[in-house]
């Protein structure tokens, strides 16, 4: 009998997590005879809302190994994933590294696998928000430039390797001097077409906030750019009373533990009263994957600064108002799908009024058929030697 190819899979952070159980799913359905996964959990979100609970929901296998590595500064935290993933790259000897996104833990991961050379599949390849001052940026930069085939969810993330000097004619066997890459869809759409009736089904987050036939806004804020600049955030929470003002809309907020922390001490405090004490406003606990997803089924519209649920709205068809300077996904944009509005109060009201008058018709299939996670492993089998 035929050796399975191994994969060994590095997860860190909530997103990524969900992203894996696409994989994962496939494996076990199409390919458990060919395939066989290893996964590593490097501990980067340690909160169990954020973590561990998506195993048990997504049916992911739980991790083989998990590096507890837990919070700390981006140089000690990604120190400490290298020296714990390379230790078990030399003792499960994979033939495949798997790598998604642009976390610390992807930054990791490359570093580990490039320097023993074991061939690097990165997972989202190509995405570039072109701001170097995002730590992602980096990261999905790095892990691309150091990896063996690269699998890009978009059209837009294809000609960005192309354009920073991969070649779509190589021909494999692939390695990391001579790359392969692919536009192969979005392993996320993978998961919001397969958990949407699921989560309807399963999560009575909708019943327990009395949202079931109640119109909502859907909010999401966490990056450090907006919760750790006091007039980002400022503006934010200004632009987010006066849209629950003019709508008469319930606002629903599940606060990412870091907002948390710092709602309070980067607020004004007449602002910070207002919100908390507000009717409307509903500030809740980071949600489960399938909690998330009812949420972004049900809502009229999502403001967010996060770049899976920019993606997320387009797939259930929800306007989305970008709280970035500039986004990965420039498709929806174009699409008219969403607006670009910064942390800017005008920006954020002028992009709520504009959907109210003219909401969106139209999404185009920009992401692929619903199918990427067994695109991937079919390919991997394809270059295996």
């Amino acid at each position: 009998m035929k050796k399975k190819l191994k994969l060994l899979t590095v997860i860190g952070a909530r997103p990524q997590i969900i992203k894996a159980a696409a994989l994962s799913r496939a494996i076990k359905n199409n390919f458990s005879d060919q395939l066989q996964e290893i996964i590593v959990h490097t501990g980067q979100h340690y909160d169990e809302n954020m973590s561990a609970v998506f195993f048990d929901e997504l049916g992911i296998p739980q991790p083989d190994y998990n590096l507890s590595v837990g919070s700390a500064s981006h140089g000690v935290q990604t120190a400490r994933m290298i020296e714990g993933i390379e230790k078990i790259l030399l003792s499960e000897k994979p033939d495949y590294l798997i790598l998604y996104g642009d976390t610390n833990s992807t930054l990791a991961g490359a570093v580990a696998a490039s320097k023993i050379h074991i061939p690097i599949v990165h997972i989202e390849a190509g995405l570039r928000s072109f701001n170097k001052s995002m730590p992602e940026e980096i990261n999905r930069i790095l892990c691309d430039h150091s990896a063996t085939l690269l699998f890009s969810p978009t059209k837009t993330g294809f000609d960005n390797l192309i354009n920073e000097g991969f070649k779509a004619g190589n021909k494999a066997p692939f390695h990391a001097d001579n790359p392969g890459i692919y536009h192969c869809g979005d392993v996320m759409y993978d998961n919001s077409k397969y958990f949407a009736e699921i989560a309807l089904q399963k999560s009575t987050l909708l019943k327990d906030l009395d949202l079931e036939k109640s119109p909502f806004i859907l909010c999401t804020i966490h990056r450090n750019a907006n919760t750790d600049e006091p007039k980002r955030l400022q503006q934010i929470f200004e632009a987010l009373l006066e849209i629950v003002s003019l709508s008469g809309q319930t606002l629903v907020l599940p606060l990412h533990p870091r907002t948390s922390k710092l709602l309070k001490t980067n607020l004004r405090e007449e602002t910070y009263q207002e919100i908390v004490n507000h009717e409307k406003i509903k500030l809740i606990p980071p949600v489960s994957f399938l909690a998330m997803i009812a949420l972004e089924k049900q809502a009229r519209m999502i403001i967010t600064d996060s770049g899976g649920v920019q993606k997320e709205a387009y797939f259930f068809q929800k306007p989305c108002i970008i709280m970035r300077p500039e986004t990965e996904w420039k498709e929806i944009v174009e699409a008219g799908a969403a607006v670009i509005a910064d942390a800017s109060k005008e920006k954020i009201i002028a992009a709520w009024k504009a959907f109210q008058a003219n909401p969106p018709m139209h999404y185009p299939e920009i992401f692929g058929d619903g199918d990427a996670a067994s695109f991937i492993c079919g390919e991997m089998l394809k270059n295996w030697v």
